[in-house]
């Protein structure tokens, strides 16, 4: 008799179906749309407290420049008692905003730390990853919020020192300065190199921003600061990793910038709304200027923060994922 066919054994390897052979756009937007109350509501939550408080520190500014605006106002009417026009010198203010410019990092970096915790919490639940805010409860949300507000901290410091540095250099070489000579000859070799100076600093800034990009998805996956910012390090400048954090990156900045402008163009008639109310109430025209000024710049802000950050970080979430080193187990 015959004998019985035998099929040999089939060794292949039974398919991976899931996120982590779908594409990264595919995987984020299947994030954003399964979890999208949750994101939504967090969303809502820190742009909401963002935002108020924010308005909060800028009252309180204005408050403290209030005897700049006084100072404005007085002189304004003086040149106009004399009959003189009156320009105005808005170097004072200027100062303070730089020199208040910190406490707003500080709260974006606060709203984007807690958002990133959210995204990259959506981002294990959905890829079965073993991130550390993958707990249960929201304890663990909190405790992983703190690393990553450490991280946009110690990015900050390791990205933008350089161009400030070198530009404040330049401006001191380069830069008109009224009753002081330029220590450079206009138009020779060193005061052109001096000049391109802040362009090559701000192109090594752009670099190393690209080469930490992913620090905060590595800290909401439980490392610690430094250690989020070595494994991004590692991990974008790898072949693999550098042409995908330069394909994500890229066109997420082009998109912010692109919602930043129009939400700014499409809150522009506030300023004159802003003035008219302010004006009256303050007797300061100086002061209901520049809140006018600022509001549309604030309204754009949120409405992109609110838009772009939560496919940003959960963008950033779903390539770390994809790039990092295996996890041990057992």
């Amino acid at each position: 008799m015959p004998r019985p066919h035998r099929h040999a054994p089939s060794l292949r390897t039974p398919p991976t179906s899931g996120p982590s052979q779908r594409g990264l756009a595919a995987t984020t937007w299947g994030v954003l749309r399964r979890h999208r109350g949750t994101l939504a509501r967090a969303t809502v939550r820190v742009v909401g407290a963002a935002g108020l408080t924010g308005l909060l520190v800028t009252a309180a500014i204005f408050a403290l420049a209030w005897p700049l605006f006084t100072r404005m106002r007085n002189r304004r009417a003086w040149y106009q008692y004399v009959e003189d026009p009156y320009l105005h010198d808005p170097t004072d203010l200027a100062l303070v905003a730089l020199c208040t410019l910190p406490l707003f990092l500080l709260l974006l970096g606060i709203g984007s730390a807690a958002l990133q915790s959210v995204c990259s919490r959506a981002v294990a639940a959905e890829t079965g990853g073993p991130p550390g805010t993958a707990g249960a409860g929201p304890e663990p949300l909190r405790a992983r919020g703190r690393p990553v507000l450490l991280v946009y901290a110690l990015r900050g410091l390791i990205v933008w020192p350089l161009p400030i540095a070198v530009a404040a250099w330049a401006d001191s070489l380069t830069g008109y300065h009224l009753d002081t000579p330029l220590p450079l000859e206009r138009g020779s070799w060193p005061y052109v190199l001096v000049s391109a100076s802040p362009a090559v600093a701000l192109g090594v800034a752009v670099l190393l921003r690209l080469a930490l990009s992913l620090a905060p998805a590595a800290a909401a996956d439980g490392l610690g600061p430094w250690a989020a910012v070595r494994r991004s390090w590692s991990l974008a400048w790898t072949r693999t990793g550098a042409p995908r954090v330069l394909v994500l990156a890229l066109p997420l900045a082009a998109v912010a910038a692109g919602v930043l402008r129009l939400a700014v163009q499409a809150a522009l008639p506030l300023r004159p709304v802003v003035r008219e109310l302010l004006e009256p109430a303050t007797g300061n025209f100086f002061a209901a200027y520049y809140a006018g000024i600022l509001a549309p710049v604030v309204v754009g802000v949120l409405a992109t923060a609110a838009l772009v950050l939560p496919v940003a970080c959960t963008a950033f979430a779903v390539l770390h994922g994809r790039l990092r080193p295996p996890v041990r187990r057992g």
